[in-house]
């Protein structure tokens, strides 16, 4: 496997109405299975492409660079509430009309919100890659956010938030971040409170779609049997309504922070009527742009990561405390945690605490052994190439690069990263992490 390029710069530099082939990958006979473009359209919307050979289907995203942490406490849960209503209705479409579009032609179509972005991403067959394209470019531009829209979905969003009060990894998860980030963007629920939703007015709604549903602000990824040039000219077509791509603007760069985000410890916790206690034990961790994310992401799966791991063996199989365990890392543009998640009965809280505290300490005064350092390389090798067979997973790929990191990494260079990792640097990574302060939320019976 050969590949032209490695590290891509993103595309705030790239100038508006120029197209740069990224990558390209070829196998052994000088055959091109892979290849990446992107071109900047006038207003500074970018389209990223990758056509992979052989792929019958094509995954495309719209990714708009905001999320909840981009809202003040008057528009908490905003950028939730504006994804359910871009699904409402168009001038040139009914909500049914939206839904019956991709379902006639066999198509997955759906939303998210994340703290920091934002997509809306459709699966379709190659042919019907541009009805997606259409419907998409139709609801992000020309979205009627209508008065009685905004109450149906109103309550819809409630119904939603109750529904998250009910599941016990939600809301433990949802104290984890509130304990770590404080009243901040970062550690409030993406979703909103019942408060701050049954606020919202739709002008609030409409001004934050105004000023954050900028063509710069957001990018077009898509990937799977695709013709880039083609889907350059239906993206023109299909943005163009209400003069949306006009305007001088360059494509907005990755949000980036030269100070660190505290993260709080202490511990929270909540009753709830609940059979288990779930808990979640973690430190600060890494923002997106760290180096030392490959080889945290090592150490994480050597720690939970799977059914090896020393968290599932010490914690499950050993001592049978719990059913469920799994350690995690998040990353965010100025900060990042990782942590510890279990699920278990009340009786055996005490012991599963003092167990993964065990482990942790364990791990920060030696790190990993060589045999662990191997296996946990080999499966993230393993997840990595076989999640990126899916055009989906390449979509997210690429409008992830684009939008929050500051390159494009070829898969070789990711590869080549996680096989650099050395003990060394666990350890040296294990003793600083987990040698500070505790964030602890713990949800379950009284």
């Amino acid at each position: 496997m050969q590949t032209s390029n490695h590290k891509i710069p993103h595309g705030a530099g790239q100038k508006v109405g120029s197209t740069r082939t990224l990558s390209t990958v070829r196998d052994h006979d000088g055959q091109v299975t892979s290849q990446v473009k992107r071109s900047v359209l006038p207003g500074g919307l970018r389209v990223v492409t990758e056509q992979m050979a052989g792929a019958r289907s094509a995954t495309i995203g719209v990714w708009v660079n905001v999320g909840s942490r981009d809202e003040t406490p008057a528009l908490h849960g905003c950028s939730h509430f504006l994804e359910h209503l871009l699904f409402k209705g168009t001038r040139e479409r009914s909500a049914l009309d939206i839904s019956v579009a991709l379902d006639a032609v066999g198509g997955e179509f759906n939303a998210f919100t994340a703290k920091e972005y934002t997509c809306f991403h459709a699966r379709v067959l190659d042919e019907d890659l541009p009805l997606a394209v259409d419907v998409l470019g139709d609801m992000i531009t020309a979205s009627l956010l209508a008065p009685d829209d905004v109450e149906a979905e109103r309550d819809v969003i409630l119904d939603e938030i109750a529904m998250h009060d009910d599941d016990p990894d939600d809301v433990v998860h949802n104290l984890f971040a509130a304990q770590a980030w404080g009243d901040s963007p970062l550690g409030r629920p993406i979703a909103g409170t019942e408060e701050s939703i049954a606020a919202l007015t739709r002008s609030q709604i409409a001004r934050f779609h105004k000023r954050h549903y900028r063509p710069a602000n957001m990018v077009v990824a898509a990937a799977g049997n695709v013709d880039h040039a083609a889907l350059v000219r239906r993206v023109r077509r299909s943005f163009a309504r209400n003069d949306f791509l006009s305007g001088d603007e360059s494509p907005v760069a990755p949000r980036r922070s030269e100070r660190g985000r505290r993260v709080t410890p202490g511990t929270v916790g909540a009753t709830r009527p609940f059979e288990q206690v779930n808990l979640v034990l973690g430190v600060a961790g890494l923002h997106r742009q760290d180096d030392r994310r490959f080889a945290l992401g090592v150490l994480n799966t050597a720690l939970g990561g799977g059914t090896s791991s020393r968290l599932f063996q010490e914690v499950r199989e050993h001592r049978g405390l719990a059913y469920s365990v799994f350690s995690f890392a998040s990353h965010h543009a100025d900060s990042g945690l990782v942590g510890v998640s279990v699920g278990c009965l009340p009786n055996k809280l005490e012991d599963v605490l003092t167990v993964v505290r065990a482990e942790l300490a364990k791990v920060a005064a030696h790190g990993i052994t060589a045999e662990e350092l191997s296996r946990g390389k080999g499966q993230l090798r393993g997840g990595l190439v076989l999640g990126l067979e899916d055009s989906g997973s390449r979509m997210s790929r690429l409008g992830k690069a684009e939008l929050v990191y500051d390159e494009l990494l070829s898969i070789d260079d990711v590869m080549a990263r996680i096989e650099a990792v050395t003990l060394e640097e666990i350890h040296d990574l294990a003793a600083e992490l987990f040698t500070q302060p505790e964030v602890l939320a713990i949800v379950g019976p009284a």
